[in-house]
């Protein structure tokens, strides 16, 4: 995943870069950059964040760097911005894109008479320069934005920074957003909307499907309108959204908690207490409990001091560790206690069944689990949603391969799996339940959480669950 914010000012623009590209450190681990246009023309840094908070790496820029316009980035792959010398004139260019298609466009530029691409460590062409040779394609930005929305198989939202202003382009589909806030004397852009509020900006407005827009200081053009189709990703509210944020006028807060109460609706279970996997089960976890009368409660806390979001290493066997030294027990809550824990999805299953079995350690009489999401059967295909190369790492088709007894399942039979009504839905969840060792296990029903999303539900995308685009 990644995030990015951009300002366009009157003024240096560089504290209001600085704190709003840092509000999106929840948003990756790996990579920070800020790029800025001034008097001296383009200025340009990105660091390593994944021993260390972007804050602390960008410190002594943010004395150095000076200019009326710039981009930053928080990225979980390639480094960006990039700064771009094409016929277009300069420009500095992030993105936040996952690209399918990279073989064939990389084909076609070639044949276009394109020389070469760097590459990144692990052989994978950086996607941003990617971006940046797409719309070198055409003769002018705006053609070449569109061509870039248009030629992507996956999902591209992008904003590209030249000596006029920061172009901005969301996504075709609309999958990830795009948002313009305003003050006196300048406008920012950003991927999430309280990222802007504590800087002193309001709400201007929010990018539409496949619209691209120019902001300078003077104001905010549309270029090209925006599309009638939205398939933002329903994920960004039940995982990746930081709690204060908004998409699409929703709240991510509100709909967790709309969540837990759809969760809580549908249960017979009486646990002692209701609890939710930090941080992103905790919101769900109280919306269970307000609606079952069910106390809430923390048996277990995150430790944040020294281990943010960003200190995760890059290897999958590493995270799961450091995943579960960041969990500190409450031992008192968790004795002779019946436990109903809320997470916000099951993905492999790994850190849910050492938590659990910490938790039967810890004295635990029962673990209930109830995933805020349903069931994952699909590995995504429009954002970097976790480093998974093969949909078999999801305990979901490990479970489905051992039931059909070959890993090559039919997408009709797939699609029974997606149904909660279904024989074959039931057989899947006991074998998880039993797999993972819980006391029981109930998924959150995909109706039940898009009518927590409360948009039209034609504007939702599901793919990771039932696998319909």
């Amino acid at each position: 995943m990644g995030g990015f914010f951009g300002v366009v000012s009157k003024e240096d623009c560089m504290f209001d870069l600085f704190f709003g590209t840092d509000y999106h450190s929840h948003l990756g681990t790996r990579r920070g950059g800020l790029a800025v246009y001034g008097e001296n023309g383009f200025d340009r840094s990105i660091h390593n964040i994944e021993n260390s908070p972007f804050r602390t790496k960008f410190d002594k820029d943010v004395q150095e760097m000076k200019g009326t316009m710039g981009i930053g980035c928080i990225s979980d792959y390639e480094p960006q911005p990039l700064i771009v010398r094409s016929h277009h004139g300069t420009y500095a260019i992030t993105t936040v894109s996952k690209i399918n298609n990279t073989d064939e466009i990389v084909k076609e530029i070639f044949t276009n008479g394109n020389s070469h691409f760097l590459e990144m460590s692990g052989g994978d062409i950086n996607a941003t320069e990617l971006v940046a040779a797409i719309i070198n394609q055409k003769e002018n930005l705006i053609d070449g934005i569109r061509y870039a929305l248009e030629v992507i198989d996956g999902s591209l939202t992008l904003m590209l920074l030249t000596p006029k202003g920061i172009y901005a382009a969301r996504d075709k589909y609309g999958r990830t957003p795009l948002v313009i806030g305003q003050k006196e004397g300048a406008y920012c852009l950003t991927f999430e909307d309280f990222a802007y509020r504590n800087l002193g900006y309001t709400d201007l407005k929010e990018l539409g499907p496949g619209e691209i827009d120019i902001v300078t200081t003077e104001g905010v053009k549309t270029l090209v309108a925006p599309g009638d189709k939205m398939k933002i990703c329903t994920f960004l509210w039940v995982y990746y959204g930081y709690p204060s944020s908004s998409y699409e006028g929703i709240s991510v807060e509100q709909m967790r908690y709309n969540c837990g109460s759809c969760l809580a609706k549908r249960d017979d279970v009486k646990p002692d207490i209701v609890a939710g996997v930090p941080d992103s089960g905790t919101a769900h976890a109280i919306g269970y409990s307000n609606e079952s009368g069910i106390p809430f409660s923390r048996p277990f806390i995150k430790y944040t001091p020294t281990w943010p979001r960003s200190f995760m290493p890059t290897m999958q066997s590493q995270r799961n560790l450091i995943a579960k030294m960041k969990l500190i027990a409450v031992h008192e809550l968790i004795k002779d206690k019946s436990l109903l824990l809320i997470d916000d999805s099951i993905v492999r299953g790994t850190q849910l069944r050492e938590t659990t079995e910490f938790l039967y350690r810890s004295g635990a009489k029962e673990v209930h689990i109830r995933p805020a999401c349903p069931p994952l059967v699909y590995g995504c295909k429009y954002l970097n949603f976790s480093r998974s190369t093969s949909e078999m790492d999801l305990i979901t088709r490990r479970v489905i391969a051992k039931l059909e007894g070959t890993e090559e399942v039919s997408e009709d039979v797939l699609q029974e799996y997606t149904d909660p009504n279904s024989e074959k839905y039931e057989q899947m969840i006991e074998e998880i339940r039993k797999e993972l060792n819980f006391t029981s296990l109930h998924y959150n029903r995909l109706d039940d959480m898009l009518g927590a999303v409360g948009i039209p539900i034609e504007n939702l995308c599901t793919y990771c669950w039932n696998g319909k685009e």
